[in-house]
């Protein structure tokens, strides 16, 4: 047990010495790491037996949390339509009682796409946006549900930031565009949306996990997307919007996401204003 144990500690140091360089959101890698280094610290006068049963509760704590990926200054790229590629974004969470989604896209598509993709075994389109190209609107689906967002300037070739909400309360939806704030919407309301979520980039679920369509998939790069299980509030959403600094999502945190590639994606680096 003791070359084992030591051998934690060796890494534990070494991430300690990496961790000032690694930003870590709210709900993430940060919040494991610190259950790790407490439990560590009470290990030291134990006997050899408890320590034993401690060590492998802390070794599965820091698996979980190098699992978790900063993604930060990174951007996704779809570079060719298929009814197959796309990434499956992981979280725990099950019950909604409201829902903020924000992510940044950049394609040329002059068709029909998917922007964001969440579906319940009950529900295939529980929290869905869609670009409808041929009457240049974003829909907003809850539940099957859907409002109709219109009047956005949702040019090709250029990055995008886009944050939409829903309250279970109200039932009301609304859109945030490079800034710019649409009307409020009413969708659905009078329960949370419940039920194990699969939620995936780059296709439209018409069905739990799969029934996928080419001729909806999304070709570009997306970047920076979060998820919070609450409205995010006005000025939340314009420091998300102009980049700077807000409340990382607590559903999905783009600096320590739990994430799948399948398919042809690349995940690289996002590029950036030179000055």
């Amino acid at each position: 047990m003791g070359v084992w144990y030591y051998t934690f500690l060796n890494r534990k140091e070494e991430m300690d010495k990496g961790r000032k360089h690694r930003h870590t959101g709210r709900n993430g890698e940060g919040i494991k790491y610190t259950k790790l280094t407490t439990l560590l610290s009470r290990t030291q006068n134990l006997d050899t037996g408890v320590k034993m049963k401690l060590f492998f509760v802390l070794v599965m704590l820091w698996g979980c949390a190098a699992s978790l990926e900063d993604l930060t200054g990174k951007m996704l790229t779809f570079p060719v339509e298929s009814n197959t590629n796309h990434v499956k974004l992981n979280s725990s969470k099950e019950d909604f009682s409201a829902v903020t989604v924000c992510h940044r896209t950049f394609t040329d598509l002059n068709r029909d796409h998917v922007l964001f993709s969440m579906a319940l075994p009950s529900s295939y389109n529980a929290y869905l946006l869609f670009w409808d190209h041929t009457n240049k609107e974003i829909e907003t689906h809850v539940r099957e549900a859907k409002a109709e967002f219109r009047g956005f300037d949702y040019k090709p070739n250029m990055w995008h930031s886009i944050c939409t909400t829903w309250d279970s309360k109200t039932g009301l939806v609304q859109m945030w565009f490079d800034g710019l704030p649409s009307i409020k919407k009413y969708v659905s309301s009078g329960s949370n949306i419940r039920g194990r979520p699969i939620i995936i980039l780059g296709q439209e679920q018409d069905g739990y996990g799969g029934g996928f369509h080419d001729k909806q998939s999304f070709v570009g790069m997306v970047s920076d997307v979060h998820m919070w299980d609450y409205v995010l509030s006005h000025c939340e959403i314009q420091r998300y919007l102009n980049e700077l600094n807000f409340t990382p999502g607590n559903v999905l945190n783009w600096a320590a996401m739990d994430f799948q590639q399948i398919g042809r994606v690349v995940k690289e680096e996002k590029f950036m204003s030179c000055h």
